[in-house]
C-alpha cells in the first residue's frame, strides 16, 4: 500500500466500493487513452464507462441518493483513474469538485439550498463543468442588466470534458455603480446561446477535450444567480473551492506520476542493473514519495473542515509540492526507462506530457509564492490570486 493510501484511509476511510469500480476501469480507460491523445480527441467513451459505472454521483451524500464518498476516497478514485488514462481522470476531476463541494457544504455547513443540485446528479447523472481555469478570482466575462436578471456574454476556456457536460458552472463580471462584481451561475450547454468552440491542440492532456464555451446573450434570472461578490478578492466560498478542489486536482497528476514510474521500473528490469540506473531508481522513488506526502498533507487540511486564509496556504503549499514532485518523478522515469521509454507504444512519453498540466493550475508558482509569503510575513492575502 502507498503512503498516500495509508493516509487517504487514515483520514476518511476508503470506500471499498469506488476504488473496486475505479480498479476495474482502468484495462478499458487505458485502452483508449493513445487513440484520444494521438487524435485529440475527447474520451468520450471512458466518460460513458464512469457514468456506467455510477462514478458521477460517487460523491453526492448518500441520503440524497449518491455514493456517499467523502473528499479522500474522490481523490484515491481520480488517483487510481490516472493510472489509466490521465486525460479522464483530470476532465472527471473538474466534475468530482464541482460535485465534492456542494455536498461538502450541504454535509459541513447545513446549506440546505444545495439539496436539489444534488439530487439531480444523483438521480440524472448529470455531468458539471468548471470554468475555474478561465474565471478564478478575477472572473470574466459579461453579464448586462434586464429585466428580471441579466445577458451574459463570455467565452471560458479550459473546460474540460465540455463535450460531456450537462451544466456549466460558471460567472460573469457586472459593473454597476463604479462596482465590479462576479455573479455566479450555471449554464445549460444545451441552451442556443451556448456552444464549444474546438480549440484544444495541446502540449499533454489532450484527451480531456478541454475546449472554449462561447455564451452569447444567455438570459440568467435573478433567482439562478446564488452568489454576487467583488471581483478580485477572495470569498468565503473561494476558500471552500480551493481548500477541497486542489487535492482532487493533483490526486490526479500524482496517479499519473504513479503510472510513469510502475512502466519505467518494467522496462528497467528487462536490463542489468548498473549503479546509475539505481541511483535513478531512487531519486526517482523519493520524489514520488514527497509529491504523496504533500498530497496526503492536503487531503488532512480537507479533513479539518475549516476552510480559510490558512487552509488555502496548506493545501496551495501542498499544490506545488505534488506537482513539483509529480514532473520530477516522471522526468526520472523517462531517464530510468532509457531509449525504450521514448516510443510512444510505452505509455511513458504520454505521462511525461500530461504530467506538466500541474504547472498551469491556480495557485500558479509567483502566486502561491506570494500568498505564502504573506501568510508568513502577517500580511494580507485577499487579492493574491
Amino acid at each position: 500500500m502507498s503512503v498516500l493510501e495509508e493516509l487517504a484511509r487514515e483520514t476518511a476511510g476508503a470506500d471499498v466500493a469506488i476504488r473496486a469500480k475505479a480498479e476495474a476501469l482502468l484495462p478499458e480507460l487505458e485502452a483508449g487513452a493513445a487513440a484520444a491523445d494521438e487524435g485529440d480527441r475527447f474520451v468520450a467513451e471512458n466518460y460513458a464507462r464512469l457514468r456506467a459505472a455510477g462514478l458521477v454521483e460517487a460523491g453526492v451524500p448518500v441520503e440524497l441518493g449518491g455514493g456517499g464518498a467523502e473528499v479522500a476516497e474522490l481523490a484515491e478514485m481520480l488517483r487510481i483513474l490516472a493510472h489509466g488514462c490521465g486525460s479522464t481522470a483530470l476532465a472527471f476531476a473538474m466534475h468530482t469538485h464541482q460535485v465534492a463541494i456542494p455536498a461538502w457544504r450541504w454535509r459541513h455547513r447545513q446549506v440546505a439550498a444545495m439539496e436539489p443540485l444534488l439530487r439531480r446528479i444523483a438521480a440524472e447523472r448529470l455531468i458539471l463543468l468548471s470554468s475555474g481555469g478561465s474565471d478564478w478570482i478575477g472572473g470574466s466575462g459579461e453579464a448586462r442588466r434586464v429585466e428580471c436578471g441579466y445577458r451574459i456574454t463570455a467565452r471560458k476556456v479550459f473546460t474540460s470534458g465540455a463535450e460531456a457536460g450537462d451544466i456549466l458552472m460558471t460567472g460573469a463580471i457586472l459593473e454597476e455603480d463604479g462596482e465590479r462584481s462576479v455573479l455566479h451561475f450555471g449554464a445549460p450547454m444545451k441552451a442556443p446561446e451556448v456552444r464549444i468552440e474546438q480549440t484544444w491542440r495541446t502540449l499533454g492532456m489532450r484527451g480531456t477535450g478541454s475546449n472554449d464555451v462561447v455564451i452569447e446573450d444567455l438570459f440568467v434570472a435573478d433567482a439562478a444567480v446564488p452568489l454576487k461578490r467583488k471581483a478580485g478578492e477572495w470569498h468565503p466560498l473561494f476558500q471552500i473551492i480551493a481548500t477541497i478542489a486542489f487535492p482532487l486536482i493533483y490526486g490526479v497528476y500524482l496517479g499519473v506520476a504513479e503510472s510513469a514510474r510502475d512502466i519505467a521500473v518494467g522496462l528497467a528490469r528487462k536490463r542489468p542493473p548498473s549503479p546509475h540506473a539505481l541511483a535513478l531508481a531512487g531519486r526517482m522513488e523519493t520524489a514520488l514519495r514527497a509529491a504523496q506526502i504533500a498530497h496526503g498533507a492536503m487531503l488532512a487540511e480537507v479533513a479539518r473542515n475549516d476552510p480559510s486564509e490558512r487552509s488555502v496556504n496548506e493545501v496551495m503549499i501542498g499544490r506545488t509540492l505534488v506537482g513539483e514532485n509529480a514532473i520530477r518523478a516522471v522526468e526520472l522515469a523517462m531517464e530510468l526507462a532509457g531509449g525504450a521509454g521514448f516510443y510512444r507504444a510505452a505509455g511513458l512519453e504520454r505521462r511525461f506530457r500530461d504530467v506538466q498540466g500541474a504547472r498551469y493550475h491556480p495557485l500558479q508558482a509567483g502566486p502561491q509564492a506570494q500568498y505564502a509569503g504573506a501568510m508568513a510575513l502577517g500580511q494580507p492575502v485577499a487579492t493574491i490570486y
